[in-house]
């Protein structure tokens, strides 16, 4: 079976940061491109960031370009999501995936997600 399970996320405040974890099992990680998208309350999927399968290239949505920084250790099957400087409007669950660029739930595998919120 193929899970894909997040953690880290919380209650911040404005400016703090969290970092989101995703262990992959069931499937050859290195082989998949991933991505983090997220949503808020009454609002749709968003796309986030990706990364390949190496992690040497990243794509970010320009909201959260200098702010976010994606990641993996394919060693550990487990993709990361460092956000620093959290603002208000990035409050969402946020999910991974597999695949790049990813916002349609019924392509690839996703996980069941983590709620970030940042209030003060």
């Amino acid at each position: 079976e193929v899970q894909l399970v997040e953690s880290g996320g919380g209650s911040v405040q404005p400016g703090g940061s969290l970092r989101l974890s995703c262990v992959v099992s069931g499937l050859d990680f290195i082989r998949y491109y991933m991505s983090w998208a997220r949503q808020a309350p009454g609002e749709d999927l968003r796309w986030v960031s990706s990364i390949d399968y190496g992690g040497n290239s990243t794509y970010y949505r320009d909201s959260v370009k200098g702010r976010f920084t994606i990641s993996r250790d394919n060693a550990k099957n487990t993709l990361y999501l460092q956000m620093n400087a959290l603002k208000t409007e990035d409050t969402a669950k946020y999910y991974c995936a597999t695949g790049y660029r990813t916002v349609y739930r019924e392509i690839g595998y996703w996980g069941q997600g983590t709620q970030v919120t940042v209030s003060s």
